[in-house]
């Protein structure tokens, strides 16, 4: 199996190699964003011979992005999350399962427990 920590290079969305969509991937910043980054620096001069460089190197030495690496937008936003900050990734997690044991302790309580005013109104319709 594919870790989904790693970075890739995106073929999907490529406009040519796929490093710039890979770091979007990678980053979760919009693709477009990178893109004129990467495209500003080398025309300014910032990072002229840089950019082009370790454009080559990482399009050569990174690995293409699995088919089916994410099962959904929402999985593949939590992988990012991930990435960025691990801590506040599990305490995401810790939160949504206490809010779902909350929930199902309530059907449980809802479901358990003697619910009078429908009764009576049962008892009236007959």
């Amino acid at each position: 199996m594919a870790a989904r920590t790693q970075f890739y290079l995106n073929k999907q969305d490529a406009q040519w190699k796929g490093v710039c969509a890979g770091i979007s991937d990678y980053t979760g910043i919009d693709v477009l964003w990178v893109r004129l980054a990467a495209v500003l620096l080398t025309v300014t001069g910032a990072g002229f011979p840089w950019v082009p460089i370790s454009y080559f190197v990482i399009a050569y030495f990174a690995k293409t992005k699995p088919i089916g690496l994410y099962q959904s937008d929402e999985d593949q936003k939590f992988w990012q999350g991930v990435r960025t900050n691990p801590k506040r990734s599990t305490a995401e997690v810790r939160s949504k399962l206490r809010d779902i044991d909350r929930r199902l302790a309530d059907m449980e309580t809802h479901f358990t427990s003697r619910n009078t005013a429908l009764a009576d109104e049962i008892d009236a319709l007959r």
